[in-house]
């Protein structure tokens, strides 16, 4: 049976069962900051197993696409571990149960109609105590007792160890299926009963909970490996054939058994799971999702390497992902282009550093192992990290291969981030309780009525949480903590989608609470802020009212973000799609992707293009219609983001279909003007533009106008001459640096020339002398290379200022003669007076100005009598 044939038959076969059809969630679940990507089927149905949410349907099947990194290091070592990979899970919310969940599990497996596996190469695990699992597996499905083993906590708990080590929440035991075959066992389906609360330590610390759940995982590739008999997952219809094309742009013949084997294996893995992942536009990158791929890409890399690869090549293996799994992900094939171009710019830039990495480490090893030692320290990896670009993980698998361990404790102060931010030692509590959770198992939701109004009477108060609890009222009027009302229903937009949350105030007679910020929690609208005065309490009928300027401000923003995604997507590419943004009171940040800077031009382009659509004065309309209908219309969706099967499609003129909770305005023209501000990088790949709306925009071109007058009147030139006037300047400086640079030199041959012309008195190198036109520091370098050359030195050196109108006289003598009570001061004073000036400073270094330059001969004649008569000469 085709893998494709499993997916379809499993799915088809718990339809049968009165199960809802589900599509697979998005491999990076960006609406659940708790995990980095989907681990499990089991994870979009999160409020459906803690009652979180209206029920819609209480049993679903689905076929997810999961990524795991717990097992990185066995991946293309064993035949059944992965990365990436799709698991069939089958799910129950307080409906069925164990019975159903274990008999429908036999009757796939082993009816003629469905898989028609053996039985006799079945067997059964259960949970030490659980007998009703144990009794159902003997008497509804004859399994020989020899057939079901029992197992502690450790192995069949979840989570595991449960009961002993926590963490309290909702928990249960499990029944895995195992499939023996030639090659081995392999564990191919896992039935979790969630039937208890944990409480506490035990022993009692099981509580049975109302509502009983069944979550199933079945790996679809183990299970298509003993369908089609082959000895590996990776030998499968939808992984053998990108096994082998790895080896083929390796320059190699995939052989299973050897080590290149291993490495095929590893790559074929790794870039299936980089494109699933980059699909989703997840690029490679330092942090969180982004750090993960770039380090599944360049273990690849590495092995390709290792096997003589010196150029990009694993980049050709995407085009074959796309064709395997087109029959459930024909998706795939519209981003294979793009997610090509992502994986060999990443490959460009390791192997641009790999060859260095691996000779410092071959060096490092040999150097270990001539000194005996068996732990590389922290100091040595983080070299490798920050210098080559070796993610830690990598080159301890490296280490691994030489038997070599990490020193992480002493790696730990450097690496900690990257460890987090790869999802290292993450640890989530899925099952988290609290005031707001005990809330929404009484209240469901809190109905939204802002996209018409910025005023609702009449709403209901349904919560207080004030100081982590629920209150019936609240009268204590603090401003150091948030509190939090919940309604039935209210026009304050709760926080997401890079939209801000709504600000106003919530009244009721002399009750008066201002609303700071306004965020979702489920399906819950919190409105946060303080009681200003009266006294709120449950059940109180209140008016709601937005801060109706401030919203204005953000839809304008918002609007606008749609206008500026067009123009992007038309100017730069179909690649430059939304990455992220925020959206603020006529503010905006929006993230997208583009590998370069974007030059004057294009941001020109871009800002006509926006402000071109609003004045064109199009109609924004926004309508609710099945997520299907939505696709078929090409709207834009953003990967991640956990659509609902009917959706909001919000459109503006013929141009732009985007599926948006957001307010918006009722036409294009009422953004009134749009500017960008700044354009940036933020990742790899990953460019930002800051722009501004509505009178935001008009107040920054009105500054950016007073700026360019300020220069132009400060540099004298009109507005439209600013450029050519600082290019000038520019050039003027670069001459004068020129001639710095040369007098500089001439400096230096001039204290030559006046050494070999230097008198002689008393043993003392006497220099009196006039010099061209100089600036006062450069008379003070002269007169300091002049002592630092020859001494003892006396030296008084003058010169006109370019006009000819003004004189400077410098004197400076070396530290044996200030020693001998010789003073520069007096020096100078006695020429300067020859030339109507004055002077003064310390003793070793004296300055004086001129008036009469004509006499400027006979000064420094005086200048020579004074300093033969101070050295008795």
């Amino acid at each position: 049976m085709k893998t494709d044939e499993l997916r379809e038959q499993y799915l088809a076969f718990f339809e049968s069962k009165g199960c809802v059809r589900r599509p697979s969630d998005v491999l990076v679940p960006r609406w659940d900051p708790s995990v980095l990507f989907t681990p499990a089927g089991m994870n979009q149905f999160k409020d459906h197993f803690l009652g979180r949410c209206k029920l819609e349907f209480t049993r679903a099947t689905t076929c997810q696409k999961c990524l795991r990194t717990g097992d990185i290091e066995n991946v293309g070592r064993t035949a059944y571990h992965h990365t990436f990979f799709e698991m069939l899970g089958n799910f129950s919310f307080g409906d069925y149960f164990k019975r159903e969940a274990i008999n429908w599990a036999w009757e796939f497996l082993t009816s003629k109609k469905w898989l028609g596996l053996d039985p006799q190469r079945l067997s059964a695990t259960v949970y030490l105590d659980d007998d009703e699992a144990a009794d159902i597996w003997q008497r509804d499905i004859k399994l020989p007792p020899e057939k079901i083993q029992r197992l502690g906590e450790d192995e069949n708990f979840w989570p595991a160890a449960a009961p002993s080590q926590g963490p309290d929440g909702v928990c249960g035991p499990c029944s895995e299926i195992y499939y023996h075959t030639d090659y081995g066992s392999v564990e191919i389906w896992n039935l979790v009963f969630t039937q208890f609360n944990r409480v506490g330590a035990p022993p009692n610390n099981l509580r049975p909970l109302p509502s009983k759940n069944i979550d199933t995982g079945m790996g679809l590739e183990r299970t298509a490996a003993a369908l089609q008999g082959v000895d590996s997952n990776f030998h499968i219809d939808i992984l053998r054939p990108l096994v082998e094309a790895a080896g083929e742009v390796c320059g190699l013949r995939y052989n299973p058994g050897d080590e290149n084997g291993r490495r095929l294996r590893r790559i074929a893995d790794h870039i299936r799971a980089c494109t699933f992942a980059i699909h989703e536009d997840v690029r490679p990158g330092p942090k969180k999702q982004g750090y993960v791929i770039r380090r599944l890409l360049r273990r690849a890399v590495l092995d390709g390497h290792q096997m003589g690869v010196r150029r990009p090549a694993l980049f050709q293996l995407v085009p074959l992902v796309a064709e395997l799994m087109k029959t459930p992900y024909p998706e795939l094939q519209e981003t294979a282009a793009r997610v090509q171009e992502v994986i060999k710019s990443e490959e460009e830039h390791f192997l641009g550093n790999l060859d260095l990495g691996l000779s410092r480490i071959e060096l490092l090893f040999a150097e270990m192992k001539r000194r005996h030692r068996g732990v590389i320290s922290g100091a040595e990896a983080a070299e490798m990290y920050q210098t080559y670009g070796f993610p830690p993980e990598l080159f301890e698998s490296l280490a691994a291969e030489h038997n070599l361990t990490f020193d992480w404790i002493g790696f730990h102060d450097e690496m900690a981030r990257h460890a987090k931010e790869s999802g290292a030692g993450q640890v989530v509590d899925v099952f988290k309780t609290g005031p707001i959770e005990s809330l929404k198992r009484v209240v469901h939701a809190t109905q939204f009525v802002g996209y018409d109004a910025t005023e609702a009477e009449g709403a209901r108060v349904v919560g207080i949480v004030a100081k982590n609890r629920l209150c019936d009222q609240l009268e204590e009027i603090s401003q150091d903590q948030l509190v939090s009302i919940v309604l039935d229903k209210t026009p304050f937009y709760g926080e997401k989608g890079g939209q801000v949350g709504d600000t106003g105030f919530l009244i009721d007679g002399d009750m008066r609470f201002e609303v700071v910020d306004t965020q979702i929690d489920g399906e819950l609208v919190l409105h946060r802020g303080h009681l200003q005065s009266g006294k709120i309490t449950l059940d109180e009928l209140v008016t709601a009212q937005v801060n109706r300027a401030r919203r204005q401000g953000i839809r304008r923003a918002h609007s606008a973000t749609h206008l500026l995604h067009f123009a992007l997507r038309k100017h730069l590419g179909e690649h430059a799609v939304q990455q992220g943004s925020k959206v603020d009171d006529d503010w905006l940040r929006f993230d997208f992707a583009h590998n370069a800077a974007l030059t004057a031009e294009q941001l020109a382009k871009i800002e006509e293009e926006v402000n071109a659509l609003v004045l064109s004065g199009d109609a924004v309309t926004w309508a609710n219609v099945p997520l299907a209908a939505a696709r078929r219309s090409g709207a834009m969706m953003l990967f991640g983001e956990k659509y609902p099967d009917v959706v909001r499609l919000v459109t503006m003129g013929d141009y732009s279909k985007e599926l948006c909770g957001g307010t918006h305005l009722n036409n294009t023209a009422q953004v009134g003007y749009f500017k960008i501000v700044s354009e940036e990088s933020v990742a790899a790949g990953t460019r930002r533009i800051t722009a501004l709306t509505g009178m935001a925009a008009v107040r920054q071109a009105h500054r950016e106008r007073t700026l360019l007058t300020d220069i132009a009147a400060l540099l004298r030139v009109p507005v439209d001459n600013i450029v050519n006037r600082v290019e000038s300047l520019q050039k003027e400086i670069r001459q004068w640096k020129k001639q710095a640079a040369a007098g500089g030199k001439a400096l230096a041959v001039g204290v030559d020339s006046l050494l070999a012309s230097a008198e002689k008195v008393g043993g003392v190198n006497v220099v009196v002398a006039e010099l061209p036109p100089t600036a006062p520091a450069e008379l003070r370098q002269l007169i300091d290379q002049l002592r630092r050359k020859a001494s003892p030195l006396a030296a008084l050196v003058a010169c006109r200022d370019e006009e000819g109108t003004k004189l400077t006289l410098l004197a400076g003598l070396s530290d044996d003669l200030t020693a001998k009570k010789l003073n520069a001061v007096d020096w100078v004073k006695a020429a300067a007076a020859v030339v109507g000036g004055s002077g003064g400073g310390r003793p070793d270094l004296a300055q004086a100005g001129g008036k009469t330059p004509e006499k400027l001969g006979e000064a420094l004649e005086v200048a020579r009598s004074t300093i033969r008569k101070q050295l008795g000469a």
